[in-house]
């Protein structure tokens, strides 16, 4: 493990996954905040070098420009790890996060689509991959619209942190 890597993100290796760069803002705000013993996270989109794999509304009609609940699940994965890039900007070292507290999620629904707990499964798990037993926290999914440059999911985060 070099040293700028954490456990934390040694674990997600074992899983194929990296912890990528924060993402630049799209608007007037910051990646994350800390508070105290708490980080707070922007709302992250699923980006991946810059792009979103994937845009529109989740739907279980496969319409055409609408994202199906798998896809939409790896999406909220990926958000879920650039919520994770942004607590690392904040703090430094994932290995510092005592525990998620909160996690909410965004996603783009069509009006008949009922099933955003289960897309945010994608994320609630990373956190259980990333965090073990300290990875477990309070979620609401929640479903909306439209999300910010048409993606299907956003992802904000509140940890709790140690010095």
């Amino acid at each position: 493990m070099a040293a700028a890597d954490s456990a934390v993100e040694a674990r997600l290796a074992e899983h194929g996954l990296t912890v990528p760069e924060v993402a630049a803002p799209v608007a007037s705000y910051v990646p994350a905040r800390r508070g105290g013993s708490f980080v707070f996270t922007a709302g992250q989109l699923p980006l991946r070098d810059g792009k979103l794999p994937a845009t529109g509304r989740v739907s279980d009609s496969g319409e055409p420009g609408t994202v199906d609940p798998a896809t939409a699940q790896e999406l909220a994965q990926q958000a879920a790890l650039n919520t994770l890039a942004a607590v690392k900007s904040a703090i430094g070292n994932l290995d510092r996060v005592v525990r998620v507290v909160k996690a909410t999620g965004f996603v783009s629904s069509a009006p008949e689509f009922t099933g955003q707990a289960g897309v945010l499964n994608g994320a609630s798990q990373l956190y259980g991959l990333a965090f073990g037993e300290d990875g477990a926290h309070a979620r609401s999914a929640v479903g909306v619209a439209v999300l910010p440059l048409d993606a299907p999911v956003e992802v904000e985060l509140i940890v709790e942190v140690r010095d």
